[in-house]
C-alpha cells in the first residue's frame, strides 16, 4: 500500500509539472499573437465602444488590375450595404477605417550613398493598421496635402545618412526630389524579424509611386468594418471587393484557439507564399506565428491531457466511494432512524388509545 501511496504522489507531481508547462504555452502564445499589431486594428478602432468590428484583409495577384477606382468603388458598396442593415453613423464621418498598398524597388540617392531600396507605396490610413514606432518625424497620411514625403526606416536612413534626425531633409528618388517626413522603426518580434528579409526599406504615398513606376496595381487591401451580426464584415468583403483570384483573411480572432486548432491540421502543407499571391511582410509574421501559436496550442492540450484524465479518475473515484458510503453507512442509518421513528408513532398511538 505504502508504495501505491507513493506512486500516487508521484503521479500528481508529474501531472502538476505538465500542468504549469500548459500554462506557460498558454501564456507564449498570447505573447506571440499580442505582439503582431497588425492583426489588432480592429480592437484599436473600436475603443470603448460597445460595437463589435472586423478585421479583413485582401491580397491580390501579382497581376492584379484593383486601382483606386476598385477601392473608391467598394466604399460606395460598403456604405449601401451598411445602410441596407440598418447601421447607423454620424454624419461626416467614415463608419469604417482602411488602408492600400503594394510593393516596388527603386533607387534612392541620400548624402552618403545610392542604393536600390524597397518601396512600401500606401495609402488610406496605413499606419493605423501599421502603428510603426516613430523615431523621427511624422506618418504619411491620406490626408496630405502633397505626395513628395517619404518615411525610411531605421536602417536605410542610417546607410543613406548615417543617422536618423532627418526630418525636412530630402532624397532623390528616380530623379524627383522627396522630402523626407520621418523616420520609423520596423517591428521587433521573431515573426516579424524573419518575415522582413529585406532588412532595409522606404514608405512613401500609393500616388507618387505610380506617378514613379508607371505600375498602379494594388496588393493588399485592409479593412476594418461593423461586425453587425457574426460574419457579416467576411461577407460583405467577400461579395462587394473585386478579390478575383486573390484571398481574402479575417485577421479579427485569427489567434483564437479554435482556428489554430483547425490550423494545426494543416500546418506540414502550409507555407508562407501561396499561387498567385505575394502576402507581404506583416501577413508572412502573421502566417508564421499561426504557426507556432497552433503547435503551441496542440501542445498545451497535449500537456493538459494526463492531469484532465487524471482529475476525471480521482472524480469517478470520490463518486463511487461517495455512493458506497452512502449504501453501506448512510441509508442504512436513515432506515433505521424512520423505522425507529414508526415504531414510536406507532407506540404512542397505542397507548392514547388504551388510557382511555
Amino acid at each position: 500500500m505504502k508504495s501505491v501511496g507513493l506512486g500516487k504522489k508521484i503521479w500528481y507531481v508529474v501531472c502538476a509539472v505538465l500542468l504549469l508547462a500548459a500554462i506557460g504555452c498558454g501564456a507564449a502564445l498570447r505573447v506571440i499573437s499580442g505582439r503582431l499589431l497588425s492583426q489588432r486594428e480592429a480592437e484599436r478602432w473600436q475603443g470603448e465602444s460597445t460595437q463589435a468590428y472586423s478585421q479583413v484583409s485582401c491580397f491580390l495577384p501579382r497581376n492584379s488590375s484593383v486601382d483606386l477606382g476598385g477601392i473608391y468603388s467598394f466604399r460606395y458598396a460598403v456604405l449601401d450595404g451598411l445602410t441596407a442593415a440598418g447601421y447607423e453613423w454620424s454624419e461626416g464621418l467614415y463608419p469604417f477605417i482602411d488602408a492600400w498598398s503594394c510593393e516596388g524597388k527603386l533607387k534612392i540617392t541620400g548624402e552618403k550613398t545610392t542604393t536600390d531600396a524597397p518601396v512600401l507605396a500606401v495609402g488610406g490610413q496605413f499606419f493605423e493598421f501599421h502603428p510603426l514606432r516613430l523615431l523621427d518625424g511624422t506618418y504619411l497620411s491620406e490626408n496630405d496635402f502633397s505626395t513628395d514625403r517619404v518615411l525610411l526606416d531605421e536602417a536605410l536612413a542610417w546607410e543613406l545618412f548615417g543617422g536618423t534626425a532627418l526630418t525636412g531633409m530630402t532624397v532623390q528618388i528616380g530623379g524627383v526630389e522627396f522630402v523626407i517626413g520621418g523616420v520609423v522603426e520596423r517591428e521587433s518580434d521573431s515573426a516579424s524579424r524573419r518575415a522582413s528579409s529585406d532588412g532595409k526599406g522606404l514608405f512613401m504615398s500609393y500616388d507618387a509611386y505610380c506617378a514613379l513606376s508607371g505600375e498602379n496595381g494594388i496588393g493588399c487591401y485592409e479593412v476594418v468594418l461593423p461586425e453587425t451580426v457574426k460574419g457579416y464584415a467576411a461577407q460583405l468583403v467577400g461579395d462587394k471587393f473585386p478579390l478575383g483570384e486573390g484571398e481574402m483573411v479575417v485577421n479579427t480572432g485569427r489567434f483564437d484557439l479554435e482556428r489554430l486548432l483547425a490550423l494545426a491540421r494543416d500546418l506540414p502543407r502550409r507555407a508562407s507564399h501561396g499561387g498567385t499571391v505575394s502576402y507581404p511582410y506583416w501577413e508572412n509574421a502573421a502566417r508564421i506565428a499561426e504557426n507556432e501559436c497552433a503547435t503551441l496550442a496542440i501542445a498545451a492540450l497535449a500537456l493538459l491531457l494526463p492531469a484532465a484524465i487524471t482529475a476525471v479518475v480521482e472524480l469517478i473515484r470520490l463518486l463511487v466511494r461517495g455512493r458506497t458510503a452512502l449504501e453501506e453507512t448512510v441509508l442504512p442509518k436513515a432506515k433505521e432512524k424512520a423505522e425507529e421513528a414508526v415504531r414510536v408513532r406507532a407506540r404512542r398511538r397505542w397507548e392514547k388509545k388504551h388510557s382511555k
